[in-house]
């Protein structure tokens, strides 16, 4: 029973599910990163290039076919999405840094420093 628990345990923290929300998060970014690229992006790349689509964009030496299309496609993708990941976390950084700098209210004196301050102010009187 201690391992049922320990991993009901593992498997309800905060992490695990902040996780798994990020993962389908992601696969759902990627998606549209993926359709962008699909749509806009590989269409102006294959009209400056002249080919049909960048899936069809391949390169021939002797009798061999080197598809390259799919390939230069997936880097675009990859670009997109590290991109966009760059500037969210850039932009969550820079709310933490000024967070930080936001001085903090000064803590509230104890009752001793009340104390001594009332006998001090009383014996200069």
């Amino acid at each position: 029973m201690g391992f049922l628990k320990e991993f009901k345990e593992f498997a309800i923290k905060g992490n695990i599910v902040d996780l798994a929300v990020a993962v389908v998060i992601g696969a759902a970014f990627g998606k549209i990163v993926t359709a962008l690229n699909e749509s806009i992006i590989s269409p102006i790349i294959a009209l400056v290039i002249g080919k049909g689509g960048m899936k069809d964009f391949a390169f021939t030496v002797g009798n061999t076919v080197f598809p390259v299309g799919t390939f230069i496609q997936a880097i675009i993708d990859f670009i997109l999405i590290a991109l966009v990941l760059f500037i969210i976390i850039r932009t969550i950084n820079r709310f933490k840094k000024k967070e930080e700098a936001a001085p903090a209210a000064p803590a509230p004196p104890s009752e001793e420093v009340v104390l001594l301050r009332e006998i001090r102010d009383s014996l200069k009187k």
